[in-house]
């Protein structure tokens, strides 16, 4: 198969191209390099057809797409707390630039699987959260993935099919602070001996789910002859932030106490996946524990 991934450069984005190749199909990426970068693709020189274009440019696209038969969409502006600086920036790339591709998707008839994001549910009533829970996004960001869920219903209802993964917080090597942001910072500072440091009193609990699981689930979202549908992509287990700092300070042989600064404006208090539908649907789940990864590149003799 020919797949198009948009991001392809990007922390995701690059695992899910090494994924498809592995297995054996064509792949193009479309990054503009603004927060990808093409060490990412080191070694992939001679697998890969690589287009440095933005996903606003239409017409460019749809050179590249029209002959795809499955488009990944990872490209997007993911920085919560920028997206409050840049709210119109954020619409334009996160909104109109998704739209794009549903629209070249329904011109051309190819399949799209997305990233999509636990940011639209907000603070959820329960957890673990169901995709049937409503959506009520918090800040900026989680609002434009929120409309991008609303442009992928409406050009569904059009016949295109359109699958969103609502990622929890994606962790793995080559991770930003766009992405579980929270244990990037820790890494940060314990390699430099130093204590992390959590935003607020550390009560907040998050799903940290490993990027290569992710990229199996993109491409099994890709395979599956399902409808167009949302489906959370977490591990349905649970960590305090404070819990995670002392659990990385403990990997890593150190004798430090986590330091307290003040909460971040628009931060989700518990994010917890429930995983049913990806079981059901797309046979999934997730089979990295962040504890074993921890491990494997935080251990006393790695730092």
């Amino acid at each position: 198969m020919h797949f198009i991934v948009t991001g392809g450069a990007g922390f995701i984005g690059n695992h899910l191209v090494r994924h498809l190749l592995g297995r054996g199909h064509s792949v193009e990426v479309i990054d503009n390099l603004h927060s990808g970068r093409m060490e990412n693709l080191e070694g992939l020189d001679n697998d890969i057809k690589f287009h440095k274009i933005d996903i606003l440019e239409y017409d460019k696209l749809k050179n590249i797409v029209k002959n795809a038969d499955g488009v990944f969409h990872e490209a997007a502006l993911t920085v919560v707390q920028e997206s409050y600086d840049k709210p119109k920036e954020y619409h334009m790339v996160n909104v109109v630039g998704t739209e794009n591709i549903f629209k070249l998707a329904k011109e051309f008839g190819f399949k799209v699987v997305y990233a999509s994001s636990s940011s639209v549910y907000g603070n959820p009533e329960k957890i673990p959260i169901r995709e049937n829970a409503p959506r009520k996004p918090l800040n900026p960001y989680g609002e434009t993935k929120l409309q991008d869920e609303l442009l992928a219903e409406k050009y569904s209802r059009e016949g295109v099919t359109i699958i969103g993964l609502r990622y929890f917080n994606v962790y793995g090597k080559g991770q930003t602070l766009s992405y579980a942001g929270v244990i990037t910072k820790f890494l940060d500072r314990l390699k430099e001996h130093n204590p992390p440091i959590i935003n607020g009193e550390g009560s907040q609990v998050r799903d940290f789910v490993y990027v290569k699981d992710v990229a199996e689930a993109n491409l099994l979202a890709m395979e599956k002859k399902i409808d167009s549908c949302f489906i959370n992509v977490g591990t349905g287990k649970i960590i305090s932030i404070l819990d995670l700092a002392n659990m990385m300070i403990d990997v890593a042989g150190m004798q430090v106490k986590p330091i307290h600064g003040k909460p971040l404006e628009g931060d989700v208090k518990e994010s917890q996946a429930d995983i049913n539908f990806a079981r059901k649907t797309l046979n999934w789940e997730a089979k990295m524990e962040l504890r074993d990864w921890l491990v494997q590149i935080l251990s006393p003799k790695k730092i």
